[in-house]
């Protein structure tokens, strides 16, 4: 069967997930199956880059093409050791598909300018350091065709949940949430897919600010607090958890500026952090009830968490009180666990690139029609 590679380094800038993936290309082909992983960790130095140009507003073309280089470099490494690990031979990977490193994510423009989203690549150097064709640049495609250019894995979570007589809702929990809600296969309405708001990126800035370290281990501190109820709601009332999809976010939206505009400076760092936690399952579920409203579904149904805060026993928790009639379901029982969704679906996106195929779902990101993602790039 063919092997794919994806690469993916999300908002959380704690890594590089590199999957191979087998996919099945012919039409009556089987779901994709993970047939090996690794995490190549991102140099503490290269963080702090990445955390810059994430919140400069103001930066060089010199800057740019550092952290860029120093990215692509990374990827390489990554997709070296994935291959050593998994004892695969380069020849018989057909594709890598690589995401970038998000630096900016603007699909209504900013300050009254033209839409646009920054992911820092360079495919062609990536298929340089590699000798294997690259398929890069997928959101912008969207982007061009009206769309958000985002969330972009709710196709792949149709391709691998999608089945006959049941509700499925894939969550992504990654610096930021998004959510796919899948009808059941019979069932001819098309997935809804959107940002709910953040989950991860404030509770780990927030914790490494007072606490130092990338994030709170199993939400350990965050369950120590107690909720500031008139903090939540303050913070709740932010027009982007009000707004219908489809819609999209990242840092420049939430981040420490907008959390701090809201704190007297009396609060106890333990109960921010609790309320951090409790704003994340409070916007998940406002989402979730937007979805369920616009396909009138249940509210019973399979939840499949993904992402780093799939790790999260305290956030869990608090969703799971949150959705009680949601019935949530390790990912691992299909064969994909958490943590290697969102590389598995560059994987896949990279496959369609190949064959001809769209990779967006205009349901989800608001585009104008079905098109087909990313740009090829040969060794």
């Amino acid at each position: 069967m063919p092997l794919y590679v994806g690469l993916m380094s999300g908002t959380s800038l704690d890594g590089i997930d590199a999957a191979l993936v087998e996919i099945d290309d012919t039409p009556s082909g089987n779901r994709p199956r993970l047939m090996g992983t690794h995490a190549e960790p991102m140099p503490l130095l290269l963080r702090k880059q990445f955390w810059k140009l994430c919140h400069a507003r103001k930066t060089t073309f010199a800057e740019l093409a550092e952290a860029e280089d120093a990215f692509c470099r990374l990827q390489a490494k990554a997709v070296r050791a994935l291959l050593s690990c998994s004892g695969t031979p380069p020849e018989e990977v057909v594709a890598i598909g690589s995401h970038g490193q998000t630096i900016e994510h603007a699909p209504r423009g900013y300050a009254g300018g033209p839409a646009y989203t920054l992911q820092l690549d360079n495919p062609s150097l990536l298929a340089e350091l590699t000798g294997l064709t690259v398929v890069a640049d997928f959101r912008r495609r969207d982007l061009a065709a009206g769309g958000q250019a985002a969330p972009l894995a709710p196709a792949f979570h149709e391709a691998l949940f999608r089945a006959r007589g049941a509700w499925c809702l894939v969550l992504n929990l990654g610096g930021f949430a998004n959510l796919t809600l899948l009808p059941p296969a019979e069932d001819p309405r098309a997935p809804q897919g959107f940002d709910s708001g953040p989950a991860n990126a404030l509770l780990d800035a927030w914790h490494a600010r007072h606490r130092g370290g990338d994030f709170d281990a199993d939400g350990a501190w965050a369950a120590s607090g107690q909720v500031d109820e008139m903090l939540l709601n303050q913070l709740l009332a932010e027009p982007f958890f009000h707004l219908p999809p489809p819609r999209s976010t990242g840092r420049e939206l939430f981040h420490l500026d907008w959390l701090d505009a809201h704190l007297t400076g009396e609060e106890r760092p333990e109960d921010v952090q609790a309320t951090l936690a409790q704003l994340t399952a409070e916007s998940v579920a406002l989402a979730v009830s937007m979805a369920r409203e616009r396909l009138e579904a249940p509210a019973a149904m399979r939840l499949i968490p993904c992402g780093g805060g799939a790790h999260n026993h305290d956030l869990l928790s608090r969703l799971a009180n949150r959705m009680p009639d949601s019935a949530l379901t390790d990912g691992a029982a299909s064969g994909w666990p958490a943590d290697w969704l969102e590389a598995g679906a560059f994987a896949w996106l990279a496959c369609r690139r190949l064959q001809g195929l769209p990779g967006n779902l205009p349901s989800v990101t608001g585009a104008e029609g079905l098109r087909v993602l990313g740009g090829v790039y040969a060794p």
